[in-house]
C-alpha cells in the first residue's frame, strides 16, 4: 500500500506527475472543485483539485470544513496564485465526517477568547499551528544547548514536601476523606493518616532538587511543570507552567550571567532559523492586531525585529541601587505616570518599572543585580553590607521588550551559618530542610542557578500578548478543562 506523503514536503517537491496520496483534514471546499487540505505539517494548505463531474454527490457532499480525507492522485504545478504545487485528485476518500453546521471552527477569523473556549480544537488553526511549532523549537533548543555543554538533565519531583521559593500558595497532595478529615488532639490536620505521612504541595520550583544534583554532578538543569495556587487572572499568570532551572556548581554570580544570555540568545536564534515561515506569519498577525491600537501603544518593532533586538545586543548589567535612581528621574516617576511611584530604595519592581528601563531607557535587555535583600528569597548569596549599610544579595533578573522579568537567578548562599540565620529570619524551621542543609555541610561550594518562565519565552518569541495562548491547555482560576 503506497505511505501518503506530509503536505510539507510535498509543497517543497519538484517531482511533478509522480503519483502521491495526501491525508488531512479539510480547510476549505470552494466550488465543488478546490479542496484546501492541512496534515499539521505545515501552517500552509495543499489544493487538491477534484473532477466534481466524476465525483459520487454523496462524497461532494461529506467534503466539509473539518472532514478527514483521502485524496490520491498527481502532483502537478498550480496555475493558482499563492501555491506551487496541488494535487491533480483522482480519487477522494471520506476518513472522518465533520457536521458542516456543528463545526465551531468555521472558514472566518476567530477571536483568541474563543478559541480559548475550545482549546481542544485550536491546534487546527494556522495561528495554533505557527505558535505550538515555535513552542515544541524552543523547547528541543533547550535541551541542545544544555547538551551540547554537558549538563545533566535531572527529573525532579513534581510531589513535594518543601516550598522552595516561601511563597505559601502551593496546591496540596492528599488521598484524605474531605467528608472525614482526621485530626490531631490540638485539632490540626493529621497528616500522619495521609498517603506520604506528611504534608505535601504539586512543586513551586525545582531547584532545591537541582541544587543537590550540582553539588555532585556540578551542571544539571530541570525543565518540567511547575504549580503556583496563585488566583490571579491576568494575561501573564498559570497556574501550571513550565520552568527550565540549570543550577551549576562552582559557578558565581558572573557566570551564571552569561550563562542566561547565552541561553536565551541561542534558544531565540534557533527558533528563527527552524521556524521561519511560522515567525513571519505570527509577525504579520501581530501587525494586524496592532493597527487596531492607537498609535502610541504600537510596538516600535515588528516580530522579528524585536527577536534580533536580543540577539544582536550584549545585555546592559546593573545593579538594583542604580536602576532605582534611573527609576525616580524618569519622566514616568515624576510626572505620575507609574501606577507604582518609585520613591525610596527597597521597592519591589513592577513590570512598568522593568519595561521603563528595557525599552526607554538602555534600549537593549537589561540584567538587574544586587538586589535588597528582604524582597529575595532565603537561599540567596548575601553581599556585605553597601556604603550605607544596606543589605544586598548576589541576585539576578533578566528583563525583556514587552514582557519584564523573563529570568530570575541568584548566586545560593554556601555558607550554613550564614543560611541558617536567614532561614530563621523567614520562619523556615531547619529541622525540615536537613536533605537541604547537608549540602552545606559536606563539601558546599559556590554555586548558582536560575529559572525561565518557559510560558514567558514563548509568548515573547511568537509574539502573543495572551500566556494562556502558548501552553496547549491553560490552568487559571476556575479552568481546568480537559
Amino acid at each position: 500500500m503506497m505511505e501518503h506523503t506530509r503536505i510539507k514536503k510535498l509543497l517543497l517537491s519538484e517531482e511533478y506527475g509522480k503519483e502521491v496520496i495526501v491525508k488531512g483534514w479539510v480547510r476549505t471546499f470552494r466550488n465543488n472543485q478546490f479542496i484546501a487540505i492541512n496534515d499539521g505539517s505545515s501552517i500552509h494548505n495543499i489544493q487538491a483539485v477534484i473532477d466534481f463531474t466524476n465525483t459520487p454527490e454523496d462524497i461532494l457532499k461529506r467534503i466539509t470544513t473539518g472532514a478527514a480525507v483521502r485524496v490520491k492522485g498527481q502532483l502537478v504545478e498550480s496555475m493558482g496564485k499563492g501555491q506551487r504545487v496541488e494535487v491533480k485528485a483522482t480519487e477522494v476518500a471520506i476518513i472522518g465526517d465533520s457536521h458542516p453546521e456543528k463545526y465551531p471552527l468555521q472558514p472566518k477569523k476567530h477571536s483568541l477568547e474563543f478559541l480559548r473556549e475550545i482549546a481542544h480544537l485550536r491546534f487546527r488553526t494556522t495561528t495554533f499551528n505557527a505558535i505550538f511549532k515555535v513552542r515544541n523549537a524552543l523547547a528541543f533548543a533547550v535541551h541542545k544547548f544544555f547538551n551540547e555543554r554537558d549538563f545533566v538533565y535531572m527529573h525532579t519531583p513534581i510531589i513535594t514536601g518543601s516550598d522552595a521559593e516561601g511563597a505559601g500558595e502551593m496546591f496540596r497532595v492528599t488521598t484524605l476523606d474531605l467528608n472525614h478529615i482526621p485530626r490531631t488532639k490540638d485539632g490540626q490536620i493529621d497528616f500522619k493518616e495521609d498517603f506520604f505521612g506528611k504534608s505535601t504541595n504539586l512543586t513551586v520550583s525545582g531547584q532545591l532538587e537541582g541544587e543537590l544534583a550540582a553539588l555532585a554532578f556540578g551542571n544539571i538543569y530541570t525543565f518540567g511543570p511547575t504549580f503556583r495556587a496563585e488566583n490571579s487572572n491576568t494575561t501573564r499568570h498559570l497556574a501550571e507552567f513550565w520552568m527550565i532551572e540549570p543550577e551549576m556548581a562552582f559557578y558565581e554570580i558572573e557566570d551564571n550571567m552569561d550563562l542566561a544570555e547565552a541561553l536565551l540568545k541561542y534558544v531565540i536564534k534557533y527558533a528563527l532559523e527552524t521556524c521561519p515561515e511560522e515567525i513571519e506569519f505570527l509577525k504579520t498577525r501581530l501587525l494586524d492586531e496592532e493597527k487596531s491600537k492607537p498609535q502610541n501603544e504600537r510596538s516600535e518593532l515588528n516580530l522579528v525585529e524585536k527577536l534580533n533586538f536580543v540577539l544582536d545586543h550584549d545585555f546592559e548589567r546593573v545593579t538594583y541601587t542604580n536602576a532605582i535612581e534611573i527609576l525616580k528621574r524618569s519622566k514616568p516617576n515624576q510626572k505620575k505616570q507609574f501606577k507604582y511611584l518609585i520613591e525610596e530604595w527597597g521597592a519591589d519592581l513592577q513590570s512598568e518599572h522593568e519595561r521603563y528601563l528595557v525599552e526607554k531607557h538602555f534600549k537593549k535587555p537589561v540584567i538587574l543585580t544586587d538586589y535588597p535583600r528582604e524582597i529575595k528569597s532565603f537561599y540567596m548569596k548575601q553581599n556585605a553590607p553597601d556604603a550605607e549599610g544596606r543589605q544586598t544579595v548576589k541576585a539576578m533578573d533578566i528583563l525583556f521588550p514587552g514582557i519584564g522579568e523573563m529570568v530570575g537567578g541568584s548566586q545560593r548562599e554556601e555558607n550554613l551559618d550564614k543560611l541558617l540565620a536567614r532561614m530563621d529570619e523567614v520562619g523556615i524551621p531547619a529541622e525540615e530542610m536537613e536533605w537541604f542543609l547537608d549540602t552545606r555541610r559536606f563539601g558546599s561550594v559556590p554555586h548558582s542557578g536560575f529559572g525561565v518562565g518557559f510560558e514567558r519565552l514563548v509568548l515573547f518569541t511568537t509574539g502573543m500578548t495572551n500566556i494562556r495562548d502558548v501552553i496547549p491547555f491553560p490552568r487559571t482560576p476556575n479552568n481546568a478543562e480537559f
